[in-house]
């Protein structure tokens, strides 16, 4: 039996430290100007202590709250716990069910903006952490009545999103407009995706290095192969072979010896309406691996550079089981927070 261990906020009766600095004025002195007890809906406690102070350089007065405590009637450990159960496979009404039986009675609009709250927080944490190989891959999830076209990017590093942009993946101008940002924030030099050509495009058009997913690009390549194999005169069966032990090995000189078999075969045209031979196709399929080679084995020479895009697919795939227990998101902001936090799993 499996065993989760939740790490929920620590939340404190009273402060027992003085303010360290005024965010206003940045004010370093302070004269305490009373108590106050606040309510507060929380598990273990129904009120807290907190200290107002006055600020010696500008003179205004703020209040000092105990550690897991704000402005908000919640605590931060029952927003965060909300925001978990739902990641975990409860609705927003049970959701406020579950915290009922902790003594903290919710409505299910709270929890909405509780869940919005910690995707936010979320965003912020990750905002401005490095990301060197970011996984990129569209997701369809069900929202305001259909089916809507979403990206999602990943780091690759510890696989969790980054962002989430409601566009769809073979929009090479949208794509773009979602990527640059990330690229200069986050410091992204690698890209690891499918192969379709979209992310070829930007990659080239953003100075970015390319690892296509092998386990993508060799679905796709030993169905073209066998479908070949039906078809090429039994003559030419030994390039695909060739083509098959290049893939396996994926030597540095793969691309020369892809163009060199391209040289080889003759280009033949049959049909009135100019419909690709056997053949013609044999040499379309050599000439594609051939140009993008190195973006099949960049993983070969960088160690961080996985061989394989399952890290943004197994944070889609989270996505994609909460998804399935609702009947479809309401807004994009909505989505947008319920996309982030369930595809980080319990990590955030």
């Amino acid at each position: 039996m499996s065993i989760v261990v939740l790490r929920l906020p620590e939340v404190k009766r009273k402060t027992v430290n003085r303010p360290q600095r005024y965010r206003y004025c940045q004010g370093e002195t302070f004269q305490r100007w009373g108590k106050v007890s606040k309510p507060v809906r929380d598990n273990r406690h129904r009120t807290v202590s907190v200290y107002r102070y006055r600020c010696c350089q500008c003179r205004r007065t703020f209040r000092h709250y105990p550690q897991g405590v704000d402005q908000a009637d919640q605590t931060q450990r029952m927003r965060k716990l909300a925001a978990i159960l739902w990641v975990l496979g409860l609705s927003l009404r049970g959701t406020c069910v579950a915290l009922a039986a902790f003594g903290v009675r919710l409505s299910h609009m709270s929890i909405w903006r509780d869940l919005q709250e910690q995707a936010k927080l979320w965003e912020q944490r990750r905002r401005w952490q490095g990301v060197r190989v970011l996984g990129m891959d569209g997701l369809y999830p069900l929202g305001w009545g259909k089916k809507q076209p979403v990206l999602v990017a990943v780091d690759l590093g510890n696989g969790q999103p980054v962002a989430v942009g409601h566009l769809d993946e073979a929009n090479p101008q949208a794509v773009r407009r979602f990527l640059e940002p990330l690229v200069q924030r986050l410091g992204v030099s690698v890209i690891a995706t499918d192969d379709l050509v979209t992310y070829r495009k930007v990659a080239e058009k953003l100075g970015l290095e390319h690892q296509v997913c092998q386990f993508h690009m060799r679905r796709w390549v030993g169905r073209a192969l066998r479908e070949l194999s039906e078809t090429v005169p039994k003559d030419w069966l030994w390039v695909l072979e060739e083509i098959k032990a290049l893939l396996a090995d994926l030597p540095p000189e793969g691309s020369r010896r892809l163009f060199e078999l391209w040289k080889q075969i003759p280009e033949r045209r049959t049909g009135r309406d100019g419909e690709l031979s056997p053949l013609d196709q044999l040499r379309l399929l050599l000439i594609r691996l051939s140009e993008h080679w190195n973006s099949y084995r960049l993983f070969d020479w960088q160690a961080d550079v996985p061989w394989t895009n399952n890290g943004t697919e197994q944070a889609i795939g989270r996505m994609k089981m909460r998804a399935r227990t609702m009947r479809g998101y309401k807004s994009w902001q909505g989505m947008q927070a319920g996309l982030l936090l369930s595809g980080a799993g319990l990590a955030f």
